[in-house]
C-alpha cells in the first residue's frame, strides 16, 4: 500500500530547504502515543468508582467511557491546536486530529437521549452506546480527512479518488465498520457492562482509534 509523499503533504520540495521537509510519519506517531493514557485513565476511573460503590452510576459510566474512548481525542485536539499555534503547514495528521477533537460531545448526546428514551443500556439494545464513545471521534476524523483531500485536490471526485487509495482513510473506514459488529456480538453472547470496570474494558476493546494512525506511521516509515 505504498503512497506517494504527496498523500501526506501538499508542499513541493522547493518550499523547504534540505533536511526541513514536514515529516507526516512523525505527526502520526504523535497521535498514536495519545491512546494509552486514555485507556489507563478510563480503567483506573472504573476501578475507583467500583470500589466506591458506583458500579451503575450513569455519571460514572459517562466519565469512564469518555476517558477510555475519547481520552486520546482530547490530547489529539491539543496536538492540532499546537500545530495551528506554531503555524505548521496543513497536513492529514492535523486534519485527522481536528476531526477527532470535534467528535467528542456527540456520544454524550446519544447516551443521554437513550437513557431518557428508556433504552436498556446494559442489554443487547444498548450496544451502540460504547460504539459512539469509542468511535464517534474516528468518524469525525474520517470526515475531516475526506474534506482535507477534497481541498487538496480541488474537487470531490478527485478527493474521493485519493481517499480510496489512502491507507489511513481505508483503515479508519474498516475500524468504523467492524467495531459495532464486535460489540453487538459480545452483547448477544451475554456480556453486560454492569460494573464501571467492565464499562472501561468494553470501551477500550472498541476503541481501535490507534489503528489508522499506526497504519499512517508504518506507511511512511517503510514505504
Amino acid at each position: 500500500m505504498g503512497v506517494k509523499n504527496e498523500e501526506f503533504s501538499e508542499e513541493s520540495p522547493e518550499k523547504f530547504p534540505e533536511g526541513e521537509f514536514p515529516e507526516e510519519g512523525e505527526e502520526f506517531s504523535e497521535l498514536i502515543k495519545y491512546t494509552i493514557p486514555g485507556y489507563v485513565l478510563g480503567l483506573l476511573a472504573g476501578i475507583f468508582l467500583d470500589f466506591q460503590g458506583y458500579q451503575r452510576s450513569p455519571v460514572g459510566q459517562w466519565l469512564v467511557r469518555t476517558l477510555a474512548g475519547e481520552g486520546e481525542s482530547i490530547f489529539e485536539g491539543i496536538f492540532s491546536i499546537r500545530q495551528r499555534l506554531r503555524k505548521a503547514e496543513g497536513s492529514m495528521a492535523e486534519a485527522y486530529g481536528w476531526g477527532k477533537f470535534f467528535g467528542i460531545a456527540f456520544p454524550w448526546i446519544i447516551d443521554f437521549g437513550s437513557r431518557l428514551a428508556g433504552v436498556d443500556v446494559y442489554g443487547v439494545e444498548g450496544f451502540y452506546i460504547p460504539y459512539f464513545y469509542a468511535l464517534s471521534d474516528q468518524i469525525g476524523a474520517n470526515i475531516s480527512g475526506m474534506l482535507f483531500l477534497k481541498r487538496a485536490e480541488g474537487s470531490w471526485r478527485a478527493g474521493f479518488s485519493r481517499y480510496v487509495h489512502h491507507p489511513v482513510m481505508l483503515a479508519s473506514l474498516f475500524v468504523i465498520t467492524i467495531v459495532p459488529l464486535g460489540l453487538l456480538g459480545a452483547r448477544i453472547m451475554g456480556f453486560s457492562p454492569t460494573t464501571q470496570t467492565f464499562t472501561a474494558l468494553e470501551t477500550i476493546a472498541a476503541n481501535l482509534c490507534w489503528v489508522p494512525p499506526l497504519i499512517g506511521w508504518l506507511n511512511e516509515k517503510y514505504r
